[in-house]
């Protein structure tokens, strides 16, 4: 009885093997290598960053302030790139314009009464990085939304008004060059590391 429940045991392990699961049940792919079969995954990317060195206290507190607001500011540009995801699907089907300025107004008011209170309590330079995260988010600038949504007047004027205080809403999100600290922000929080 001892060598059938062996036999039966071995019998179930080499067919979990050869059929691609490993010893916890997960399938997994399997590639033949010189006649020999390993499992093989793909793995996560992982980015290593060395630790930080700052010239100076003031580079240090305008790091650490710089990483606040944008853990702050990211869950909006994340959202609003779910959300303009989702108006677009809703207004691809609607010819009419009438209809689709209403739906707008709508959404408009919605997004109004669940956020409004918490960007007006936003700094001057959390709104920046919004704007710029946006970007990030949808592909297009905050100029280019307010035009496609509102219509180039509205686009206008809030570029003027913007431009008064030092914000441009064309102003792409680079994140090579000018906003590198912002994404590197922003992978660690995707990693989990901040």
């Amino acid at each position: 009885m001892k060598k059938i429940l062996a036999i039966l045991s071995f019998l179930f392990a080499f067919s979990a093997i050869s059929s691609g699961q490993d010893e916890h049940g997960t399938v997994c792919r399997l590639v033949v290598v010189d006649g020999d079969t390993l499992p093989y995954a793909t793995l996560p990317v992982v980015r290593i960053y060395g630790e930080k060195v700052f010239k100076s206290q003031r580079q240090r507190r305008l790091y650490d302030k710089l990483v606040r607001n944008v853990k702050k500011v990211y869950p909006y540009a994340k959202l609003a790139g779910m959300k303009m995801r989702e108006y677009e699907k809703m207004l691809a089907p609607i010819e009419d314009k009438s209809k689709r300025k209403e739906l707008m107004k709508l959404a408009e008011a919605s997004l109004k009464a669940e956020f409004e209170d918490d960007i007006r309590k936003m700094t001057f330079s959390q709104g920046k990085i919004l704007i710029k995260l946006i970007d990030r988010e949808t592909g297009e600038t905050s100029y280019e939304i307010v035009k496609e949504l509102r219509g180039g007047l509205q686009a206008f004027f809030w570029q003027q008004l913007g431009r008064l205080f030092g914000v441009n809403l064309k102003e792409d999100y680079d994140p090579k060059e000018e906003d590198k600290m912002i994404e590197e922000i922003i992978e660690k929080i995707e990693a989990g590391d901040l």
